[in-house]
């Protein structure tokens, strides 16, 4: 990323002359471009904040916000107090460049390559380029704020955040003590949930719960109204596909919100699985069975009938007849309708494999998938199926719990 472009620069020079009383012309002051001293004070600062974070000194970090910025101190601060709390650690920060010209207040805003592990849960650290706010006074250089620019914002560099901890979860909330609790919870209750069926799995669940829709997209860098529609997601806590890569569990507050606790703990053990299987780095098994499997966990100890856990695809069987192949990656769009339906489609299939050759036999394919094999062959080996076969087979049973 170059710092002030040529394209900047000439979009702030084309503007009206002005005709003075001596008939010359002279443009209007156009936002100052960042001194070149700058960048290097602010990876100074950033140095500064870094060792602050390291050694768990929130005075260290108010010490560098501004004169009289009551406002950054407290979030400085309240940033070292969360880094206590996740015991962050290979915290580091390397300014890249600069984002734009320094405004009239002499702020200004620069790209900071970030990492961070969460001790005891991330494998590796996490790695994002976020936007940091730094302001000029009198020559001197602060931190002002962190975010904005378009980059990832992690929720524990967003501000204030309550965490709740345990052995096998750790949960990070936006919001009040009494929403803390209840989605640590969830969590703790997810974990047996999914050993059950997993009982190797021992890495650990880290749930993240911004405030808002708008933060959460913040958090994942996504365009705005991609996860609006969904009560959560499984990802990378920094978007990449690395093997090693953290991945948590990030919440829409909204969505979540409004479901009943059967269907916030469905949807807490589903993303879990998720975690558990490394679902997040896998962008080769076929949607129905990832989604389909996550949900066979879940709801495997749910006690409701097939007409409420299923409701959603059976009305559409209903009204257009079953769908003629195992839903896919347009079905699974979280922008489309009836994603519901999808889901409640691809759990089908998935028990439907578990009532013929037995839940070990639906792991293994799972996990065989998941390690490389095509889905095609699997079946076969597993279970003596074709996928066309399956696909029949499926489309039958959505047929009979239609009529």
């Amino acid at each position: 990323m170059a710092g002030l472009s040529l394209a900047l620069i000439t979009a702030v020079g084309l503007v009206a002359w002005v005709l003075l009383d001596d008939a010359t012309y002279v443009a209007p002051t156009p936002s100052e471009s960042v001194p070149t001293a700058q960048p290097g004070r602010a990876s100074a600062v950033l140095a500064d904040f870094e060792r602050a974070v390291d050694a768990r000194d929130p005075a260290a970090a108010e010490s560098l916000a501004a004169p009289g910025d009551g406002r950054s101190r407290e979030l400085l601060g309240s940033l070292v107090d969360n880094a206590r709390a996740l015991r962050v650690k290979d915290f580091t920060l390397r300014y890249v460049d600069e984002l734009g010209a320094v405004s009239a207040s002499g702020a200004w805003d620069g790209a900071v390559d970030v990492t961070w592990t969460f001790a005891g849960f991330d494998r590796a650290p996490a790695r994002s380029e976020v936007g940091f706010r730094f302001r000029t006074v009198d020559g001197e250089v602060y931190l002002d704020s962190v975010g904005g620019s378009g980059r990832r914002l992690p929720l524990w560099l967003s501000g204030a955040v309550e965490v709740r901890r345990t052995p096998g979860t750790l949960v990070i909330v936006d919001g009040s003590d009494a929403s803390a609790d209840r989605y640590a919870r969830l969590a703790r209750a997810a974990v047996p949930v999914v050993r059950q069926v997993l009982p190797s799995w021992r890495t650990g669940l880290v749930v993240e719960v911004p405030s808002s829709v708008a933060n959460l997209d913040d958090a994942l860098s996504s365009e705005p109204g991609t996860y609006s529609g969904i009560a959560a997601v499984t990802t990378t806590a920094d978007g990449s596909l690395a093997p090693d890569a953290p991945v948590h569990v990030f919440v829409n507050p909204v969505i979540f919100g409004q479901l009943r606790p059967t269907g916030s703990r469905v949807v807490m053990s589903h993303e879990a699985v998720h975690v558990a299987t490394e679902a997040a780095t896998n962008n080769t098994m076929p949607l129905w069975l990832l989604e389909g499997f996550a949900d066979y966990v879940a709801l495997l100890d749910i006690d409701l009938p097939v007409s409420t856990t299923a409701g959603q695809i059976i009305d559409r069987v209903r009204e257009d007849g079953p769908p003629e192949t195992l839903p896919g990656s347009a079905e699974f769009d979280t922008t489309t309708t009836h994603l519901g339906a999808t889901y409640e489609s691809a759990w089908l299939a998935c028990r439907l494999l578990a009532d013929r050759g037995g839940q070990e036999a639906l792991v293994r394919l799972y996990m065989e998938v998941r390690d490389g094999a095509l889905i095609g062959s699997a079946l076969e080996q597993v279970f003596g199926l074709t996928e066309a076969e399956l696909t029949q087979m499926w489309r039958d049973l959505l047929t009979d719990l239609a009529a």
